[in-house]
Formats: C-alpha cells, sequence, structure tokens
C-alpha cells in the first residue's frame, strides 16, 4: 500500500476508534469518500439517507403538484366555461383552491428539509475538519496557513453544503419534466417531443460556462485563501504593528492584494453571472417558443381552447424544473472547486507513522534527549535553555514536544515518533507565548481539557503567580475572559497560560520563555514556584533572564543550535566566557 493511503487509512481507523471510545454514532468520511469532491458530496449525501429521500419525495410532490394547477384550470375551462356547465366551475374551482393549498404545504415541508440537509452537511464537514486538524495538532501551522483553515471552514463548507440542494429540488425537477412530458404527450405528440429536445439544449447552452466557472474558481479560491491568511496575521500582530508605525504599509499591501482578488473574482463572476441569466432567459425563451406552437395547434383546431390554456400552464411551470437544472449544475462546480480544498485538509497525513503500533512511554520523567542538537535533558530538575537567538531555543523546545514530524528525540530510549499520540500528549505539555486562550470562565480556561477542580485550579493560579488576576476579577474563578485573553495584559495572558499548563501535572512541561512579560519580582516568584511544585518532575524553561538561570537546577547554553555546555548559572559564569558574555549584554540590555 502506497505510504499516502496508509496514512489516510490509519488515520480513518485512529477516528473511528475514538468516537467508538466517546460513544459518537457519527463516523468520518472514508479513504473512498476523499477520493474526489463527488464522493464527497456523495458522502455528505449518504450520511442522512432518511432525510435527503424525504426531501426529494417533498420535492417531487411538490413540482409534480405545481402541474396540477394547470390541468384542473383546463377542466374548469372546457366543463364549465365552454359547456356552459357552472356546477362543474364551482367544483373545479373549489378543487384548484385545495391544490394550491397542499402545494403550499409541501413546499414548507420540502423548504424545512432541505434547510435541515444543507444545515447537517454543513457539521459534518465542520466536525471532520476540526476532528483532523485536532489531530494534525501544532504541525497544521507548519503545513496550511492559517486563511486557508479559514476559508475551509467558513467558505467552502457552506458551498459543498448548498449544492446538496439538487438532492432535493433537483431530483424532483428531473421527475416533474419526466411527468409533464408524459401529460403532454397524450395532448400532443410534437409539444411532447419539443419539450423532451429542449432541456438538453439548455445544458449544452450552459456547459462552458459551468467550466468556466470550475477553472476560474480554483484559481480565485487559492488566492483567497492567501489573502484571509495576511489578514490573519495582519490582526495578530496588529499591535506590534501599531508599535513600529507599520500598520500602513501592511495596510497598503492587503489592499493591493485585494484589488488583484477582486480582479479575479470578475473572472469567476463573469460565466457565474451568465448561469444566472440563462437560468432565467432560457426557459422564458422555451415557454415562448412552447406557447407559440401550442398557439398555433389551438388556431387549426388540433388541442382544444382549455388544452392550451394546460400547455401554457405546464410549460410555466416546466421554468421552476429547468431552471433548477441550470442552478444545481452552477452549484456543483462551485462544490466541486470547495470540496477538493476541504479534502486536500482531511488527507494531510498525522504526524504519527502509520505503519507501526503505538509504543507506550516509560515511567519517569526522562531522560528526554534531542539528537538534533544534543540536548540532554535530565528527569526531576529545573533546566533553562539559553541561546543568543531565541529561536535557536524554540526550535529545540519544538522537538522535544514532538511539535515537529520525523524527529528521532527519545523519552528513556524510547523514539517519541513511536509513542502514542494521546500518552504523549497527556504527560508531556508544550507550554508558550502563543496558545490560544478561549472564551470562557477562568476555570474552564485553566482546566482546559480536564475536569475542573477549584483546589487545584486555585493551587495552579498560585504557582503561576496569577492569584492577582483572579482577585481583580469580580466573580473569581467563574468571571468571563474574552477569546484570545484581549480583556487581559500581556503579562495576566501569560500567567494564565502557565496556570492552565501547571495545572495538567505533566511528567515533563517544555516552557517558551514564561516570564518574559512579567516584572522582576514577579518572575522570581513564578520560577521558585514552579520549581517548589514540580520538584518530582521535569521542567524546562527557555529563557535569557539572569534571574531565573540562578534558579535553574542546569543550565543549557545552545551556540548556532547544538549544546555547547552545561552545567549551574554559577559555574557556568566561572567556566564559560561565551556564556558571560551572553548574561552580561542581557544584563546591560544590549
Amino acid at each position: 500500500m502506497a505510504n499516502g493511503a496508509r496514512q489516510r487509512v490509519w488515520r480513518v481507523a485512529a477516528l473511528r476508534e475514538w468516537l467508538d471510545r466517546t460513544g459518537d454514532s457519527w463516523t468520518p468520511p472514508s479513504e473512498n469518500d476523499l477520493a474526489g469532491s463527488f464522493r464527497y458530496l456523495f458522502w455528505l449525501t449518504r450520511s442522512q439517507a432518511r432525510r435527503v429521500v424525504v426531501g426529494a419525495l417533498l420535492g417531487t410532490v411538490w413540482t409534480v403538484g405545481l402541474a396540477v394547477p394547470p390541468w384542473v384550470l383546463s377542466r374548469a375551462v372546457d366543463d364549465g366555461l365552454v359547456g356552459g356547465d357552472t356546477s362543474a366551475l364551482i367544483g373545479w374551482a373549489l378543487v384548484l383552491l385545495a391544490v394550491f393549498v397542499l402545494n403550499a404545504l409541501l413546499s414548507i415541508g420540502r423548504h424545512r428539509t432541505m434547510t435541515k440537509i444543507r444545515m447537517d452537511a454543513s457539521f459534518r464537514s465542520v466536525r471532520a475538519t476540526v476532528l483532523h486538524t485536532s489531530r494534525l495538532g501544532a504541525s497544521l501551522s507548519r503545513r496550511v496557513n492559517a486563511g486557508e483553515v479559514v476559508t475551509v471552514g467558513i467558505t467552502d463548507v457552506y458551498t459543498v453544503a448548498q449544492a446538496l440542494t439538487v438532492t432535493g429540488p433537483g431530483i424532483g425537477a428531473v421527475i416533474a419534466y419526466a411527468v409533464v412530458a408524459v401529460v403532454l404527450f397524450t395532448i400532443s405528440p410534437l409539444l411532447a417531443a419539443v419539450i423532451l429536445a429542449g432541456v438538453p439544449l439548455l445544458a449544452l447552452a450552459i456547459g462552458p460556462f459551468l467550466q468556466r466557472i470550475e477553472r476560474t474558481g480554483g484559481d480565485y479560491r487559492v488566492h483567497q485563501g492567501q489573502l484571509t491568511t495576511r489578514l490573519v496575521d495582519a490582526l495578530a500582530g496588529l499591535r506590534v504593528l501599531n508599535g513600529l508605525g507599520g500598520k500602513e504599509f501592511v495596510a497598503d499591501r492587503y489592499e493591493e492584494k485585494s484589488q488583484e482578488l477582486v480582479e479575479r473574482g470578475y473572472r469567476v463572476a463573469g460565466p457565474a453571472s451568465w448561469v444566472g441569466a440563462l437560468s432565467t432567459g432560457l426557459p422564458a425563451l422555451f415557454l415562448a417558443a412552447v406557447v407559440w406552437l401550442s398557439a398555433r395547434m389551438a388556431a387549426t383546431n388540433q388541442i382544444s381552447i382549455g388544452d392550451l390554456v394546460a400547455v401554457y400552464g405546464y410549460v410555466a411551470v416546466l421554468v421552476i424544473p429547468v431552471s433548477a437544472f441550470i442552478e444545481g449544475g452552477g452549484d456543483l462546480a462551485r462544490a466541486k472547486v470547495a470540496g477538493q480544498r476541504i479534502i486536500d485538509l482531511l488527507t494531510l497525513p498525522p504526524a504519527q507513522p502509520d505503519d507501526r503500533d503505538p509504543a507506550p512511554l516509560p515511567h519517569g520523567c526522562g531522560p528526554l534527549i534531542d539528537p538534533g542538537s544534543d540536548v540532554v535533558v535530565r528527569p526531576g530538575l529545573l533546566t533553562a535553555v539559553v541561546s543568543a537567538r531565541p529561536t535557536e531555543a524554540i526550535t529545540v523546545i519544538e522537538r522535544l514536544g514532538q511539535l515537529t514530524t520525523d524527529t528521532s528525540v527519545t523519552w528513556d530510549g524510547v523514539l517519541l515518533d513511536d509513542a502514542a499520540r494521546e500518552e504523549l500528549r497527556r504527560r508531556l505539555v508544550v507550554a508558550d507565548n502563543d496558545a490560544e486562550v478561549f472564551a470562557g470562565t477562568v476555570r474552564d480556561i485553566v482546566a482546559g481539557r480536564l475536569d475542573p477542580d477549584d483546589d487545584r485550579i486555585r493551587e495552579a493560579l498560585h504557582v503561576a503567580v496569577a492569584e492577582d488576576v483572579v482577585e481583580a476579577l469580580p466573580d473569581g474563578l467563574d468571571a468571563s475572559i474574552a477569546a484570545g485573553g484581549n480583556d487581559l495584559s500581556g503579562g495576566q495572558r501569560q500567567r494564565i497560560r502557565l496556570a492552565r499548563a501547571v495545572y495538567a501535572r505533566p511528567d515533563i512541561l517544555l516552557a517558551v520563555d514564561p516570564t518574559s512579560a512579567v516584572d522582576a519580582n514577579t518572575e522570581a516568584a513564578m520560577v521558585d514556584r514552579i520549581r517548589a511544585a514540580r520538584r518530582d518532575t521535569t521542567t524546562v524553561i527557555t529563557t535569557t533572564s539572569p534571574l531565573v538561570l540562578d534558579r535553574a537546577d542546569e543550565v543549557i547554553v545552545l551556540v548556532d543550535g547544538q549544546a555547547s555546555s552545561v552545567g549551574t548559572h554559577a559555574d557556568l559564569l566561572h567556566k564559560d566566557p561565551y556564556y558571560r558574555d551572553l548574561v552580561s549584554r542581557v544584563q546591560d540590555g544590549r
């Protein structure tokens, strides 16, 4: 089996295992369901087969029901008006009223069912993408930009769900078209032949426009994702841009790219507008041609006046299914592009190897060894990693924390690449200053994915020196915090993030510069409390702060991404000139 196929099989199996464990009946798309856009649409349809059948039935009965009033009207004309029978006229008029009421009820039921079908399809796509992105974890941001994920979750999901409309009105349109053709055949074989030949000609007329929508839509969709990424990045760094005075430059660049996207949008809108215009104009021309032909036949007594009225009504009704054909074709063309973008995201392979069984992690807290940097994190210590270039230290943390793929990091001899994801994320936690703070109460934010325990939460807040954050809020642990922690200061957000990591009580905690946004007194208290609270576990902190380095059990110095010396702060100051110079520059603020 090819590597990509094995990865997809592993992903589906893992998701099914998780769903079985949680007792959830929802199932993710299989490998075959992700083989193409229409396969994916079929999965969305098959997943709610009963509702789709009901929608198709209601759509069919409603559309066919639209053809009943013309027949009833023809009887009222021939039997009541032409025949001079008042009772027949009144009777057929009452039948016509009942048909209209019934059609109105069917229309309501059809619309409600189709709305549920589209919503169900949207939720299934969202759930599939959320589950898969959660399994990709931190590797997602390195493989797909934020704008692409946002666009998939908003635009593509809606576009694909909209295409499922064809399962109701689309099927009804086909059946209604056939029924009307049969009825017209009883009136005039010539009219039936015109009807049967007309719609294929309409399909040929819009075919080139649908192909162009698919072609230009794919290009537009790629650039839309890129522009969304630019917007997400700009919003995330807005405060920094304000401080650096670069907001105007970024705004100008965004405006320039927006105009480029507008131009590409015009290329998509052109054929799309033609499809919209033809969906209205062509059926009207079709109606005019058939009415003209039927009027000539009535003038030569080939059909009755009542039949002429019926033919007009039948053809007028056909405007609806013909428009549904054209609009459905446009929806499917757009869904093909959007569905492929969803599939591209869902087929990203997870970091977990697919051809090996997960290995259990050993008991204890290490040692953790990174051959890529020669860093050895000894168990039970507070270890500080320092580098003149902070990105080097962060890179080491990412490898130690398995945030990158294909590493050779080992935990007491066991490759992290081989470890079970769930166990690894439970026992090893990476805390960085970019970690998301979701909207919610302090209790829920600190507890994270774990069950909240107020005593443990207060203990974690104490370790992170974040008690004052809670005390300043009116409702304590029940106080709400905005998404992203935007109603907190930078130092408060940093301490809340650290409290969340401490609450998890991992065997190994890897923290990226957790004290960078606080003052010296708070920094000293944070390090002392972390050391005391985690004295039986392993903690790694990246930092250049002499205050933190002095309190660490062991300091690892990185030079060009490699461990160059290891020791206590005092020993390294005495024996390592590079370290001594680095610390001196930090103290002098250079």
